[in-house]
């Protein structure tokens, strides 16, 4: 390719809603542009990031007898009403309606359609174990889009789906889909690990996210400082926390002034927070209204809780709520709570805050806490379940040793869903005996395009991006230091086409631009590779070559430089740099 021709409008100027780097970067080296919030066109140079990523897809894909397919992005309503997700699924899916009056959303996962299209042809046991798999944009109606690829409206996801007879079978699958997953990011070059996870909305009893680890990710992952426990913190069981012994002590009323938070609360009495007993609370699906205790510092988990209780969304609750079950802001405990003989209020304790004694917690009048309170005997009608956070320094559930907390780009995600959807939708097989069974299922998705933001995470620096070089969008640039010097232009031209002729993915910046802007943009662009065509060359009969992560450089002779540049390729592949 020649950059003359190359569309790649370059940015000086960092837009100012791009917080973070890949955001930054995709934008200023003219890979993506923004239409409208989570919305972005591909470029040349960040399509042919994503064309490189889903060739690698489809690679181990087929490497395990998946089979791809394509199925449409928008889906009839009526398979999401049979499978009870239609209003289960939450405002995250967009809905349309089309003249004659029929609903419809635009996919944000397949698994509704998927289970149809194969119900009345995928009939005996003797048609599986089998695998498909589609790439295919996904929408969801995000809240907040932000940061770029990392969470917007419209993404590239792969998603396949397995069909197996039984729960031995299934594991299989699972596995197969693990380990592909395990080589795809590997050889895309990304610092990544397996965590256990949540299966949110997909459901199932046993999935694992492969996250990239990188300080700018969403997700909080726990791991073992020693064994190789990895987990989501949504999904990480902590231990209750034992605490030294007291002798009880009476409770009391005592006057808290502006002491509306655990901060102001542990200041104004000089105690520490590990003393106090921490109040939130939740509405779920506008129905229940749940108040969850916790020590005052750990964070609840909304995830636990909503596991726990049930439904579909879970918010923050509303004053109106709180005050409707005698809850006060900012001061609320169980104590003198209004708990109604119903199915619609809950108080949930973790373990750990019913282990501090003498603690301090709400009073449920503004102003004013209890202190002395030791909640195995001053909290009433209560369920105690573990529903805090795991922090730094809990003990790992496997082995005991400490755990710490690192933040980490979810990338891929495996699902055992067993029965869920063959079920709810009424897709069976028959067995060897003749005996119709639901299909045991598995859900396996890779995000394409968080792959890309993700990759730039781990690998940039203050010039711009680094790209591993399985995924750049070419891995060799040449750079004639002159465009004017006609030798220049000549020993580039011949290093273009010789490595063209080796099979190098190679761009020739032919512009007549000065030198600096020309190194600028290749680092900004992150081409692996660089050779420096400049004076020297003719005189010498040498050009430079520039190893773009390491930034190691060295000059070598023109007739070795396709070899050299071949064996850097090379060694790069072999180390997924």
């Amino acid at each position: 390719m020649l950059a003359s021709k190359l569309y790649s409008p370059t940015l000086r100027e960092i837009p100012a809603d791009a917080e973070i780097a890949s955001h930054q970067y995709m934008l200023k080296a003219g890979m993506i542009r923004k239409n409208g919030g989570g919305l972005y066109s591909f470029l040349p140079l960040g399509r042919r990031v994503e064309l490189k990523i889903e060739a690698i897809v489809r690679e181990e894909m087929n490497n395990i007898g998946a089979q791809e397919i394509m199925m449409p992005i928008m889906q009839p309503a009526e398979i999401w009403h049979e499978s009870g997700r239609w209003n289960a699924y939450g405002p995250e899916m967009f809905k349309l309606e089309d003249r004659h009056g029929n609903h419809f959303c635009l996919g944000p996962t397949h698994e509704e359609l998927i289970t149809t299209l194969v119900r009345n042809e995928l009939r005996s046991y003797k048609q599986m174990p089998v695998t498909l798999w589609q790439m295919q944009n996904k929408y969801r109606d995000e809240i907040r889009p932000r940061f770029g690829l990392m969470r917007s409206r419209e993404f590239v996801m792969k998603d396949a789906y397995s069909f197996d007879v039984d729960e031995e079978g299934l594991h299989k699958s699972y596995q197969d889909e693990y380990d592909a997953y395990t080589r795809i990011f590997t050889r895309c070059g990304l610092n990544f690990k397996p965590v256990e996870a949540d299966s949110g909305q997909i459901g199932g009893n046993h999935t694992h996210e492969f996250m990239a680890l990188a300080q700018a990710g969403e997700a909080e992952i726990v791991s073992c400082s020693k064994c190789d426990y990895a987990a989501d913190i949504e999904k990480a069981v902590p231990q209750a926390i034992e605490m030294p012994a007291e002798d009880a002590k009476d409770v009391e009323l005592i006057e808290t002034p502006n002491c509306s938070t655990i901060e102001d609360l542990a200041q104004f009495l000089h105690i520490p927070v590990e003393k106090t007993i921490k109040a939130v609370a939740f509405t779920i699906d506008g129905e229940k209204t749940v108040l969850c205790m916790v020590r005052g510092d750990h964070e609840v988990n909304d995830v636990a809780v909503q596991n726990f209780v049930g439904g579909n969304v879970i918010e923050p609750a509303t004053e109106d709520e709180l005050k409707a079950h005698g809850l006060q802001p900012g001061y609320m405990s169980p104590m003198g709570a209004d708990k109604p003989d119903n199915e619609t209020f809950f108080v949930l304790v973790d373990p750990s805050a019913m282990n501090v004694p003498n603690g301090v917690t709400g009073a449920n009048k503004a102003g004013y806490h209890y202190q002395n309170v030791n909640p195995s005997r001053d909290f009433k009608d209560v369920t105690v379940t573990t529903i805090r956070n795991m922090v730094a320094g809990d003990k790992c559930p496997h082995c005991g040793a400490p755990i710490e907390i690192v933040r980490g780009i979810e990338v891929g995600q495996v699902f055992e869903l067993g029965t869920k959807y063959s079920e709810a939708l009424h897709a069976t097989f028959l067995d060897q005996n003749g005996k119709a069974k639901p299909y045991v299922m598995g859900c396996y998705g890779i995000g394409v395009t968080r792959t890309i933001a993700a990759a730039i995470e781990q690998f940039h620096d203050e010039h711009g991006i680094m790209w591993p070089v399985a995924i750049a969008p070419f891995e060799v640039a040449i750079v004639p230091v002159s465009s004017k010097d006609q030798d220049q232009v000549r020993i580039a031209g011949d290093l273009y086409q010789a490595l063209q002729a080796a099979k190098a993915d190679v761009l020739l910046d032919d512009r007549n631009e000065r030198a600096g802007v020309k190194f600028n943009d290749a680092d900004l662009i992150g081409y692996p590779v660089r050779v420096t065509v400049g004076k020297k060359s003719a005189a010498e009969g040498t050009v430079e070559i520039k190893i773009r992560r390491t930034g190691e450089q060295e000059v070598v002779p023109i007739d070795q430089a396709v070899a050299r540049v071949q064996e850097i390729l090379a060694d790069l592949r072999s180390k997924n740099m």
